[in-house]
């Protein structure tokens, strides 16, 4: 499989060349023409599916995904993004007429959305096909031209997405450069129209830093420590089984997984038995010998992960293999405030579990906290969902679910806060990556007089109008 390789070896100049190309091909507004973007995305989705079996295997060799794992949350994903944009783009692209008030009779109003020029797409490990591809849809939806920086941790499925936008689209328009973290610093230097990052509160924070050097404006997608309750009056059982799925995934290497869990004290005994039986039946007795089973990305997350098992009792799991780079889904308690646990987000298989007598005090610590990228309720009383849904300040969730919320094109997905700035999908992804431009016709069969300083009482008049 041919790949092309724009590597951290490409010298300053050459990514200045890059990015002037692409500004120069922006500028010849092809890119703009609705036809031109149909026919990027349609040719995105082809390429998606000529190279589906390429992607799953890449996925599997850098993370051992599963197929289901892979097409599920990485491949179905982006194809059914892709159909919903075509089937709006015409209506979302369209000049908006809106209102114009009395004050400025005679003359109309409209909103046109227009393309930024040149975004940078900065992907992570975790997804690294998802979340390279999803953004791109968006910026290709606008009217953008675009560079995707993969991440060097899942080198087989950058690999993979060079080739497959190499083959689809010419360098001047989309392109893929590869390579480590100076790279991205060297992108990061030159001046593009869009940042769009997700990854670490870390990164974010010097992604946000480099942008201000040129003004740029970004899309921060990070995450934090995600809380789930389960109430007292929750379905425990399907609750369990719901909250295993979301968290152990990937193997809990997912911005929105539930990060920790407050459980009622009164059911918290109960809701762990179901949480263990959920677990064996989502990966088996033995999850380390499951083949399916999601790894560790690095050797340094591995670590940095099995240190943590120290921090509490573990009544569920707690095994792990570095050879394999695999920790087996876990369940914690007895935890800290001030353990590290509780302080970084986990991004891995570990679950603690806290208790807690009402729901003002959850809602008084997830205050006291960071604000999170998501937030989940389990709770049958609407009272409840909606105190903490009013009450608690976080980027999107659910009400008796996890995860799911992400996957809906109707619903813009960001965080809030040091979780994110800015949100995407469906049509949030468009208007993302569009600049809203006001505009305002006037007439010239007839003159406003009222507005012009010398006129005769012209500011009682102005008054009558604007008070």
């Amino acid at each position: 499989m041919s790949t092309m390789d724009l590597s951290s070896n490409l010298h300053k100049n050459e990514y200045t060349t890059l990015i002037d190309k692409q500004k120069t091909f922006f500028d010849t507004h092809q890119t703009k023409s609705l036809a031109y973007r149909r026919d990027a995305l349609i040719k995105l989705g082809d390429a998606i599916r000529k190279y589906e079996q390429h992607i799953i295997q890449a996925l599997k060799s850098d993370l051992n995904k599963s197929e289901f794992e892979a097409y599920s949350t990485e491949i179905g994903i982006v194809l059914k993004e892709i159909r919903f944009v075509l089937k709006h783009l015409h209506t979302w692209a369209r000049p908006q007429k809106v209102k114009t008030p009395l004050t400025h009779w005679g003359s109309k109003s409209t909103i046109y959305s227009e393309p930024y020029g040149v975004v940078l797409i900065i992907a992570p490990w975790n997804f690294p096909f998802q979340l390279a591809i999803a953004p791109l849809i968006g910026a290709i939806a606008a009217g953008n031209c675009a560079i995707i920086k993969p991440s060097e941790l899942t080198p087989k499925t950058s690999e993979v997405l060079a080739a497959l936008i190499q083959e689809t689209y010419d360098e001047e328009y989309i392109t893929v450069v590869q390579g480590d973290v100076g790279t991205s610093q060297a992108l990061l230097n030159e001046k593009t129209d869009y940042i769009f990052f997700t990854g670490s509160i870390s990164v974010g924070k010097v992604i946000m830093e480099a942008a201000a050097k040129h003004l740029t404006p970004v899309t921060l997608e990070l995450g934090g420590k995600s809380p789930c309750i389960v109430h007292k009056d929750a379905n425990l059982k399907l609750a369990a089984r719901r909250i295993a799925w979301g968290k152990f995934m990937n193997a809990g290497q997912t911005c929105v997984a539930p990060d920790y869990i407050y459980v009622h004290q009164s059911v918290k005994a109960a809701f762990i038995i179901h949480l263990k039986d959920a677990i064996q039946e989502l990966y088996g007795a033995n999850p380390l010998d499951n083949e399916s089973y999601t790894r560790i990305v690095s050797d340094k997350h591995f670590t940095r992960l099995e240190a943590m098992l120290h921090e509490g009792t573990v009544i569920a799991g707690g095994h792990s293999n570095r050879d394999t780079l695999r920790i087996e889904p876990t369940i914690l308690t007895d935890i800290t405030a001030n353990a590290a646990i509780m302080q970084e987000e986990i991004f891995g298989p570990l679950l603690p579990v806290l208790e807690y007598d009402t729901i003002a005090y959850v809602l008084e610590e997830i205050r006291n906290r960071p604000k999170p990228l998501a937030l989940y309720i389990f709770s049958e009383n609407k009272e409840i969902q909606q105190q903490v849904l009013t009450q608690a300040s976080f980027g999107g969730g659910c009400v008796n679910d996890t995860v799911y919320h992400f996957t809906s094109p109707y619903l813009p997905f960001g965080g809030v806060g040091s979780s994110g700035i800015g949100n995407y999908h469906g049509k949030g992804s468009f208007d993302l990556f569009s600049h809203r431009k006001s505009i305002l016709k006037q007439t010239t069969l007839f003159d406003i007089p009222f507005r012009y300083p010398h006129l005769k009482n012209g500011l009682k008049r102005i008054k009558m109008f604007l008070k």
